[in-house]
């Protein structure tokens, strides 16, 4: 043997195994993943193109599912014609959309049709179909990645089943798809949790306020029940509608200073700042909110309010206005819950929904004279959304604890690459 092919041998020996960082015991002293063509492990079924003079809204025949069905049902189509039971789909059945978001899920709305545009994995072999889910949850990130950077976003059952990807045995797989099943397991019981929650805010907040056209809410705290009736005026009566100086985009940046909030940061990250010496000018010389006065978001995602908390940052004019509150007549606590219960679609007419200044100063509002009354629901509703947020908390430690253990149980892309 010459002393090339030597060398080419000792590396090919070299080459680490694909192995994932995180094995169970009993596979540690197993052999590496084997790259293979995913078709050999699976089969892309793409939907049939049913007929659109065969749909109807009543319930008649078998649900059809779009594209658009694997995220909402806002708008459910049946099928009553003749069908290939080829393509009748059930619960558990693993299906990806080929248009647009192309992150896999698992069909559990009953027996229904695939249309088109809408794929179903099915395993092929011994190879366990909930581990296919989550290796394809993973791979289609970088195909989806790919198809971004193209004209049009398709999927093709070709971009899966020839792609390569490390596999393991299959009970080996069936170790993993069950340790992440019992992982949504957690993470579904929690979500219906904060659901629940949420639901029951909302019933609790329409009976807390007085509906339209009554002047007391039909549930009332004990100490309160004899108190009569709200105070009925407008947004405009106890408050001022106000917002910072304008800040152009020149007088940002993106690393440092003050905190300046736009609609999509507002509640969240920055990612825009003004300098020290503007911000003490500005709030100087300017309208500057106090500390648990409501912001609220006028455009794009309109209506979302929320309090200040006193810390030193500005906001984007006309977009993000707050509600100049010196008097206390309806305290900050209850106007913010107040303004939560609000359908600010109905607030104007316009196309484009946007909350104007007029619109909300006069805005009617109903509130009980009472100050420990309004306190008593605010405690109230905030405490509920406390709960809220700490259930929330929960639900998003179990998915980011869940992406973790992905990326660890799985083959990292540079062994693949490797």
């Amino acid at each position: 043997m010459s002393s090339k092919t030597k060398t080419t041998a000792t590396k090919e020996e070299a080459k680490p195994e694909m192995v994932p960082k995180l094995r169970f015991p009993e596979f540690r002293g197993a052999e590496g993943w084997e790259p293979k063509r995913l078709g050999l492990a699976l089969k892309f079924q793409a939907g049939f193109p049913f007929p659109s003079a065969g749909f109807n809204d009543a319930g008649k025949g078998l649900r059809l599912i779009r594209n658009r069905d694997l995220r909402s049902d806002d708008i459910v189509k049946f099928y009553s014609e003749d069908f290939d039971p080829n393509f009748v789909v059930n619960n558990g059945d693993v299906l990806v959309g080929m248009d647009g978001d192309f992150t896999p899920t698992v069909w559990e709305k009953g027996e229904a049709l695939l249309n088109q545009r809408v794929g179903r994995i099915l395993p092929r072999g011994d190879n366990d179909h909930r581990f296919l889910l989550y290796l394809l949850t993973l791979c289609l990130k970088g195909i989806e990645e790919a198809t971004a950077r193209t004209t049009v976003k398709h999927l093709s059952h070709s971009a899966v089943e020839d792609r390569h990807e490390p596999l393991p045995s299959p009970a080996e797989q069936q170790k993993i798809a069950e340790c992440l099943s019992s992982v949504d397991e957690l993470m579904a019981a929690q979500a219906r949790k904060v659901d629940a929650l949420k639901t029951h805010k909302k019933g609790l907040m329409q009976q807390l306020f007085p509906r339209e056209g009554e002047t007391q809410p039909r549930l009332r705290f004990p100490e309160f029940q004899n108190t009569g009736e709200w105070v009925r005026k407008t947004v405009g009566d106890v408050s001022e509608v106000l917002m910072c100086k304008r800040i152009f985009a020149d007088e940002t940046n993106p690393n440092e200073g003050v905190p300046f909030y736009k609609i999509g940061t507002l509640g969240g990250v920055p990612d825009a700042f003004i300098s020290r010496e503007k911000f003490e000018d500005y709030k100087s010389r300017y309208n500057y909110p106090r500390k648990n006065e409501v912001l609220i978001t006028c455009s794009g995602t309109v209506g979302k309010c929320l309090p200040f908390d006193g810390k030193d940052a500005y906001f984007q004019d006309s977009n993000i206005v707050w509600l100049d509150n010196p008097t206390g007549e309806v305290s900050n606590e209850f106007l913010l819950m107040l303004l939560s219960n609000v359908n600010w679609g109905r607030l104007n007419s316009t196309t484009i929904t946007r909350i104007y200044g007029p619109d909300l100063r006069g805005m009617a509002i109903k509130y009980p004279e009472d100050e420990d009354e309004q306190q008593r629901i605010a405690s109230c509703l905030i405490s509920l959304d406390a709960l809220i947020t700490s259930e929330t908390q929960k639900l998003e430690a179990l998915k980011t604890h869940k992406n973790g253990l992905m990326q660890q149980l799985f083959p990292s892309p540079e062994a693949v690459e490797a």
